[in-house]
């Protein structure tokens, strides 16, 4: 356990106090975009593409305009005018406000409908009459890129195909070396499918432009609310929107996992209809438009091959990857990497050559790359690596924790620089795997296994021993559009000695509010109750990148603690002060300086506060207030490993998890309760595209899955009863030894899962199920073995 230094009424760090958010979410009283609400606001409804591929003939509104309440139809054309029909995307690729000549994706924005109420702009939206001419339809990425294919990207002068970029990573010399030399190759095609966030909350803003004050102040369900400001500011400064006279406010969000980070059109069409009337907009998607028309995750189509010597031993890695990422590239990625961080894809293992290459297409289909509950890819590399793992153990005929164990890098090899150039802080992964085995009884359930296999019963065992790579940061290697990846702590003490602290990060469910308040308890002594935690106001916050990619404890939570040691500096001198010594004589223990060699001779933090406004020496500041804008050194590296059990049933194909043991390293726990919270979120949102979910498209780019009805949803029913645990390896790097937890169970589990399966099946010759593993592609898989009819 992390090792408590303060009391339960202080509440620092591996406290499990309640969160201090929660009374106003469970009893409703939190506050969404949607409960703004403004004195003559007006409301905003999208006309979206029925077509993937389509020029625009005509687009007449004048039954549109005709509708009670609508007051007006926003095309492409009236956004041209200001130059605002088009806008960058995160990854400096361009994206359609609206279209002025074709359609690129089925649900594309096409035109938008300002009314006085939302059913009258409904009503004035299905009244709008688009006139298309629909063209061929490009939904395969490997089909985009084929000679001949339809060039996509007209817009873009000189464009010849579909290809957006390439990107390779590693020693391609050395890697093709170590194959040609190994004792064993295994290769495997992998496609990790189009899935959605699918957040509680959709996507809206209210935008309110005063005109008298010439001031814009946006309400808007983002997670990144400095950076979006200043994208507002770089591409509608020529209308007169200065970055000071724009505030973003992000209230309570119900969730974002990655989807809340990119502009998204309707964002831009509420603020230029604010701007031209004067009132304010608010415009707010519905599910439907949510699970059409937003940013997509995964889909990546892979190649992977691994080489070992015969004994087991690992020696290289190679991997080839087609990103579709739709119509464009709007990625929410560090700028350097476009492929994000999928070069991690060597994982815990200590491989010692590899190779990666990624390419990106354009398809008819939404923007998609976006990091749904992972930093940047990582899933998608943990999801190759563990799976090409376990299928070179199947193929040596060793077992899988054996091997893996093998293979693991060494407590005692770290800081340990893999073969594709990271530089890992600290780890232990043969301690945790050995904790999940013990926990699991996996010697028991082996045994089992081997009995119901003879009696034709089929069980499968999966282990992931995943390593993330997290708190995207570091100045020197991450930026997005230009933008440095630090973030900030602004730290006030009260007179009183309660205090504030502001935060360039925005919470979207996490428990910021309890877990920031539990560092600066930890530091300062001041109990997390007195406390308060605010962020997502462009207007009093400190500039921050935002809450994504498990980046907030890493990275946002280091300047609270290092906010806090300025704190302490100043009130260090205001102790020595009010006990004429010398600061150097006074030594300290969380909210109380003593004199070295008289514990009785001490000042509370407390003290130092109100002297700090009422007592503080001739020729100091006063005040105690501290801010920090932290660059981390590197990045940190949570790791865990996942048993999996799994039954099949043999006439219908269902996978049935019935144990799942959960052991994670997230360095030192700052409340047990929330990384519990989160290992459990994770775990079932892991569950979902390992058997649930996939968003797919006809050979027209029709959307296949565009409503819960069959975007297939993990309710309690398939939720497993999740085992978890943890072990603790602190990052020796970071102010608190904290790595971060947020993402790890979702990039875990998929691999774990598929991992159970396949065991299942591999005696009957089956070597890999593409997720999501459904009843229908296992009874398939059955029937082809002739085990059932």
């Amino acid at each position: 356990m992390t090792t408590m230094r303060t009391t339960p009424e202080v509440g620092g760090m591996g406290h499990s106090i309640k969160r201090k958010e929660d009374p106003r979410f469970i009893r409703g009283k939190g506050t969404y975009v949607d409960d703004v609400v403004l004195p003559g606001m007006l409301y905003l409804d999208i006309v979206r593409s029925p077509h993937a591929h389509a020029k625009i003939v005509k687009i007449d509104t004048a039954k549109a305009t005709a509708v009670p309440g609508v007051l007006a139809v926003i095309t492409g054309a009236d956004l041209a005018k200001y130059n605002l029909h088009w806008m960058p995307t995160l990854m400096s690729d361009t994206q359609m406000v609206l279209p002025v000549e074709k359609v690129m994706y089925q649900a594309q924005e096409v035109a938008a409908v300002l009314a006085t109420t939302r059913y009258a702009a409904a009503d004035g939206a299905a009244a709008v009459d688009v006139e298309y001419e629909p063209l061929p339809a490009v939904v395969s990425p490997q089909k985009a890129l084929e000679p001949g294919a339809p060039v996509l990207r007209t817009d873009k002068k000189d464009k010849k195909d579909n290809h957006i970029w390439h990107w390779e990573w590693g020693d391609r010399a050395a890697t093709d070396r170590a194959f040609a030399e190994a004792d064993v190759t295994v290769k495997e095609q992998i496609y990790i499918p189009r899935i959605h966030v699918a957040s509680i909350e959709t996507c809206g803003c209210v935008a309110h432009f005063d005109k008298v004050n010439d001031k814009l102040t946006v309400w808007m369900t983002t997670q990144a609310p400095h950076a979006i400001r200043t994208v507002f500011a770089l591409v509608a400064g020529h209308v007169g929107l200065a970055e000071h006279k724009i505030r973003i406010i992000s209230p309570d969000i119900g969730g974002g996992f990655g989807g809340k980070v990119p502009v998204y059109p309707g964002y831009v069409i509420a603020v230029a209809a604010s701007v031209l009337t004067g009132k304010p907009v608010k415009w707010i998607e519905d599910r439907m438009e949510n699970l059409q028309a937003d940013s997509f995750a995964r889909d990546y189509h892979i190649t992977a091959e691994l080489a070992a010597k015969k004994d087991g031993t690992l020696t290289a890695l190679r991997i080839k990857t087609l990103a579709d990422h739709g119509y464009t590239d709007a990625a929410a990625n560090p700028s350097k990497f476009p492929a994000g961080l999928f070069h991690v894809c060597t994982g815990s293992y200590d491989l010692k050559a590899a190779h990666v290459e990624v390419d990106g297409a354009y398809t008819n289909k939404p923007p998609g790359g976006i990091a749904y509950r992972c930093s940047f890819r990582v899933t998608e590399a943990v999801h190759t690596i563990e799976r090409m793992v376990d299928i070179m153990a199947h193929q040596l005929g060793q077992d899988p924790a054996d091997f893996r164990k093998k293979n693991f890098i060494k407590p005692e090899q770290f800081p340990y620089k893999s073969a594709l150039g990271w530089e890992y802080d600290s780890g232990n992964y043969a301690g945790a795997l050995d904790k999940a085995m013990q926990t699991i009884g996996y010697a028991e359930l082996k045994r089992e296994q081997a009995e119901k296999r003879k009696r034709g019963e089929l069980m499968g065992i999966g282990i992931s021993s995943f390593t993330e790579i997290v708190g995207a940061g570091p100045s020197k290697h991450f930026d997005i559009l230009g933008l440095k990846m630090f973030d900030s702590c602004e730290i006030r003490v009260h007179p009183t000695g309660k205090a504030i602290a502001r935060f360039g990060t925005k919470s979207q469910g996490q428990g910021h509010e309890t877990t920031y308040a539990q560092i600066l308890a930890e530091e300062l002594g001041i109990p997390a109750k007195d406390i308060q935690i605010e962020e997502g106001d462009t207007d009093t916050a400190p500039y921050g990148l935002g809450t994504y990619a498990s980046r907030s404890t890493p990275v946002a939570g280091a300047a609270a603690a290092i906010a806090a040691r300025k704190v302490l500096d100043k009130a260090r001198k205001l102790a020595a002060h009010l006990l004429e010594v010398a600061p150097e004589d006074l030594v300290y223990e969380p909210g109380k300086f003593s004199v070295k060699g008289a514990p009785n001779r001490s000042k509370t933090i407390q003290d130092c506060a109100f002297a700090a406004y009422t007592n503080h020496p001739q020729g100091m500041e006063a005040g105690l207030e501290a801010v920090s804008y932290y660059d981390p050194p590197n990045l940190t590296y949570p790791f865990g490993s996942y048993i999996c059990v799994v039954d099949i049933d043999k006439g219908t194909g269902e996978v049935k998890v019935r144990r799942f043991v959960a052991i994670d390293d997230c360095g030192n726990i700052i409340n047990p309760m929330i990384v519990q919270g989160q290992v459990h979120g994770g775990l079932t949102m892991g569950l979902a595209p390992a058997l649930l979910e996939e968003i797919s498209y006809d050979e027209h780019g029709n959307v296949q899955g565009g409503s819960f009805i069959d975007y297939l949803l993990p309710t309690a029913v398939e939720t497993p009863k999740w085992e978890t645990g943890h072990t603790i390896t602190p990052s020796p790097h970071h102010p608190i030894g904290a790595k971060g937890i947020g993402e790890s169970a979702t990039v875990g589990a998929p691999a774990a899962i598929a991992n159970a399966v396949v065991d299942a099946l591999w005696h009957l010759g089956v070597r890999h199920v593409d997720i999501p593993i459904t009843p229908p592609k296992v009874w398939k898989l059955l029937r082809e073995k002739g085990v059932t009819e």
